[in-house]
Order: structure tokens, then C-alpha cells, then sequence
């Protein structure tokens, strides 16, 4: 059991790395995806995931798979449809989500379209689902700095940003950080899909980010709580879906965002805080 849990990671060098960046974006992205969750912007992260394909297929075009070209593509890309979407909103004539979801369907097909005229299948795989098995050290060292960036403006935001999820209107009144912290908040949103993209492709990588912070609602009421569960359980998730990857022959992308669903259906039923297994339970007279 030992051996079957320690010798992928022990014999292979391309395990470790993938473990590498599998536990980097496990600490940077679930606490993004806990404030998206808290302030009903879960959608908004899945749009963003998508909008970053056309910017990195552009750089795909002009530079091939290069590391570089494609990640600044998809931090440009991201940023201008979430900048592009405020805008349209703005407007009044259609909501914040409808926006997005123009900007959302038009990226994914135009990015999907670059690839597929100008690339080939694999490519096409390439860019949607990644390849964390593949992650040489320029790709770890762009998620692992990504990962430092975010964790320490994370902490230098992380009051103004837990008061504006549940309270916003006394942030704008007694604060003048409400706008400059949703912006901030913003690049990290984008800047973590890159990271993500980079091992689980655009199609997986919000999943990392969101499935493990909705799940950990059902536990915990916290912010900093569901922070720390939503990061165990990406942890928790990688390791198991690499290793199930390696010794079953499977995709490891998919089985990663796979064992985060697994553990969220769990929640679903087991959590303490509102799971429908807890919900069936006989109640005392008058509780809550």
C-alpha cells in the first residue's frame, strides 16, 4: 500500500513535478474560489476560465506552445472580458451575468476555432484539458510565482475583501478600497486561471478553484475556515488523482477535478452545515 502511494513520486521525475504544480495552484486557487463563492461570483470565475482560450490561442499562433506568449495572451484576454463585461453592465440594457455570458460564449469559440484552423487535434487537447504530467520547470516556476503573488496580496486584502462579500455598502461608506480591492481581486481571478490553465488546460482549471470552496461550505461557516478546508481538500484531490492517473492509465486533468466533485457530492449529503443527510435528521423543538 506504502509502495503504491510513494514510488510514483519517488522513481519518476516528471510525478514530482506534477505534484509540484498540482499542490502550487491547491494553495492558490481554492481561496480565490471560496471569495468568488462568497460573493456570488462562482459563474463569473467559470467565464473567465473560458474567456482566457482566445488570448492563449493567439500566442499559440504567433510563438507555438510557448510558455510566455500563451500566458500573457490569457492574462490579457481574461482581464479584457471581465473589464468588457463591467462595461456592457454598466449600460443598464442587460445584467452583469448576461454579459458575461456573451463574452463567455463568443471567447470559447473563438479561441476553440484558432486552435483547431491553425493547429492540430493534439494541440486543440493541449490547450482545453492541459497536461500536468507534462510540466516542465519554466511551467512550475510561473505557477509557483503566481501562487507567492496571489497568497501574499491575498493577505494584504483580506480584510476589505471579507467585508465587501458580506457587507459591501459599509465597505464604499466608511472605506475608499472597494474598488481598488474588486479590481485586485479581479487579476488574481485571471492571473490563477493562468496558473491553472498552464496544468489542467482552460476547460479544468476553474474546477480546482471552485469545486473544493463550494464544498467546504457544508462544513465550516468561516471565511478563514472554509479557506483552509477548500485547500486540504485540492490537496487532497491532487495527490489522489495523480496517483489514480498513474497506476490506471487515465486522463490525470479530469481524474484531479473528478476526486474534487467526489468530495463535493460527499458534502452534498455528509456536511454539518446543511448536507441532506443533516437536513433529514429529527430537530429539537424551536431549533434553528
Amino acid at each position: 500500500m506504502i509502495d503504491a502511494l510513494v514510488q510514483p513520486f519517488a522513481e519518476f521525475a516528471f510525478m514530482r513535478r506534477a505534484l509540484v504544480g498540482s499542490l502550487a495552484i491547491s494553495m492558490t486557487a481554492p481561496p480565490i474560489g471560496v471569495f468568488l463563492m462568497l460573493r456570488r461570483m462562482s459563474l463569473m470565475g467559470d467565464a473567465m476560465g473560458h474567456a482566457i482560450l482566445p488570448g492563449a490561442a493567439i500566442g499559440y499562433l504567433l510563438a507555438g506552445l510557448s510558455l510566455f506568449a500563451m500566458s500573457l495572451g490569457g492574462f490579457a484576454a481574461g482581464l479584457a472580458v471581465a473589464v468588457a463585461a463591467g462595461l456592457v453592465a454598466r449600460s443598464r440594457v442587460i445584467r452583469e451575468d448576461a454579459s458575461l455570458a456573451g463574452f463567455y460564449l463568443l471567447s470559447l469559440a473563438l479561441g476553440v476555432f484558432l486552435v483547431s484552423v491553425h493547429g492540430t487535434n493534439v494541440d486543440l487537447l493541449h490547450v482545453l484539458f492541459g497536461s500536468v504530467l507534462a510540466l516542465d520547470d519554466a511551467a512550475l516556476l510561473l505557477v509557483a510565482g503566481i501562487a507567492s503573488v496571489s497568497l501574499t496580496t491575498l493577505a494584504a486584502i483580506y480584510r476589505p475583501l471579507v467585508l465587501e462579500c458580506f457587507d459591501p455598502h459599509y465597505l464604499r461608506s466608511v472605506s475608499r478600497w472597494s474598488s481598488p480591492t474588486h479590481l485586485i481581486f479581479l487579476v488574481l481571478v485571471v492571473l490563477n486561471l493562468v496558473a491553472g490553465f498552464q496544468a489542467l488546460g482552460t476547460l479544468m482549471a476553474v474546477g480546482i478553484m471552485l469545486l473544493p470552496a463550494v464544498s467546504s461550505r457544508f462544513w465550516v461557516d468561516s471565511a478563514g475556515g472554509m479557506i483552509a478546508l477548500a485547500i486540504a481538500v485540492a490537496f487532497v484531490s491532487s495527490v489522489a488523482g495523480l496517483l489514480v492517473s498513474y497506476h490506471y492509465s487515465v486522463p490525470t486533468g479530469p481524474t484531479v477535478i473528478l476526486a474534487c466533485g467526489v468530495f463535493y457530492l460527499f458534502s452534498m449529503f455528509a456536511g454539518t452545515r446543511g448536507g441532506a443527510l443533516w437536513r433529514l435528521m429529527p430537530r429539537r423543538h424551536l431549533e434553528a
